[in-house]
């Protein structure tokens, strides 16, 4: 091992797992029965492990370095994933460097990426939903670190470096392209190479190798319309690139064509048309050519929350109660001191839950429990 390496390494003794645990954890990197993903850095197995937080089944990252990977992204995963810990980042729960290899190892996610679900019919739309506002959180956090974390930018954000438990709870993964920026700064440029994912890449970053925050806000823009849409990004044809999505998307943002390109599946229930629309402008925004006109996580993560409770109101059985009153309501709101602007049944029933004043404000309409009684 190389000695400045070795020197920086003891840093993390209590992250240290011995490669003997790691080969019996794995059958010796059995490919057949344990490996679980690949890509550009390797192979990922699965195994169960006793590491800094317990025993249990982790996620093995085995880097290759004959794939261009090698000790700058092997500390660089070791440094992030020590420094910034947030329950929607993956955590990193020990390393190996013995005899010429560097092993990662992870919590597992048990359910994969989310490329793989885009088109499931197990996820409702409340559970998609959900996984998005989880993995803004995650992006958040990275962002507008607290106290002495600098700022990090991903790098690489998209729907296959979003990994999700056995609960459905999103994670963001994969830090090993991510850069630092300055802390407490609005804004940090960072000139670098172009790295990251055909057709989730900032086309200014790509342009210009100027990075910003804004570039992850950007790609976390392709992986919701992914989400929306119920497809990836590029379609691929013998490995390359076929075609490009986005701009198609934003198209039909733009011509309120969203229902030519929602994902639709009879099995679940719709996405309620106010979350669709608080959704789609949301991810629209991200995609915004300039990027000052591009919103902060922090606000992406607000819209989400917000999309989700309008969701989340829809699917909910007090709803479908509350449907059957909905003509006394909507005749009774006509006496409003001033008209109600709602997009949706469901924003209706929301202002309804707040109170609203009728008969020139003399008379109060509120609602408790979504609408059981008023007075």
């Amino acid at each position: 091992m190389d000695a400045k390496l070795q020197i920086f390494l003891q840093k993390f003794p209590h992250l240290t797992i011995q490669l003997e645990d790691i080969t019996s954890a794995t059958n010796n990197f059995d490919y057949q029965n344990h490996c679980i993903g690949r890509g550009g850095f390797g192979n990922v197995y699965k195994g169960e492990l006793s590491h800094s937080e317990g025993r249990s089944m982790v996620a093995i990252k085995r880097l290759d370095c004959t794939r261009g990977q090698g000790a700058p992204e092997f500390l660089k995963e070791i440094t992030m994933l020590s420094d910034y810990k947030h329950e929607n980042i993956i955590s990193l729960l020990g390393f190996c460097c013995e005899r010429g290899e560097m092993i990662l190892v992870y919590e597992h996610a048990s359910r994969g990426s989310l490329d793989r679900y885009l088109r499931s019919t197990h996820l409702t739309w409340r559970q998609r939903l959900k996984i998005c506002l989880d993995a803004a959180k995650g992006l958040s956090y990275l962002h507008d670190p607290r106290e002495t974390h600098r700022r990090l930018i991903h790098c690489d954000i998209k729907s296959a470096n979003i990994l999700l438990d056995d609960q459905w709870k999103a994670k963001v993964s994969d830090l090993g392209l991510s850069v630092i920026g300055s802390a407490n700064e609005e804004h940090s440029v960072i000139v670098t190479l172009a790295a990251g994912t055909h057709g989730y890449c900032d086309p200014e970053y790509a342009m210009t190798h100027t990075l910003t925050k804004e570039s992850d806000v950007y790609s976390f823009g392709v992986v919701l319309f992914e989400v929306l849409c119920g497809r990836l990004c590029c379609t691929y044809s013998n490995g390359r690139v076929e075609q490009n999505l986005v701009r198609t998307w934003i198209e039909s943002y733009k011509e309120k064509k969203l229902n030519d390109i929602i994902f639709k599946d009879p099995n679940i229930q719709p996405l309620e048309q106010s979350a669709l629309e608080i959704f789609s402008d949301i991810a629209y925004q991200c995609l915004k050519e300039s990027r000052e006109d591009r919103p902060k996580m922090a606000e992406v993560v607000a819209e989400l929350e917000t999309a989700l409770e309008s969701q989340e109101l829809f699917e909910s059985q007090e709803f479908s109660e509350w449907k059957g009153k909905l003509f006394f309501y909507e005749e009774l709101s006509k006496t409003t001191e001033s008209p109600l602007n709602y997009r949706s049944e469901v924003e209706f029933m929301k202002l309804l839950y707040k109170g609203i004043l009728l008969n020139g404000g003399k008379t109060v309409i509120s609602c408790s429990s979504y609408c059981n009684h008023y007075k």
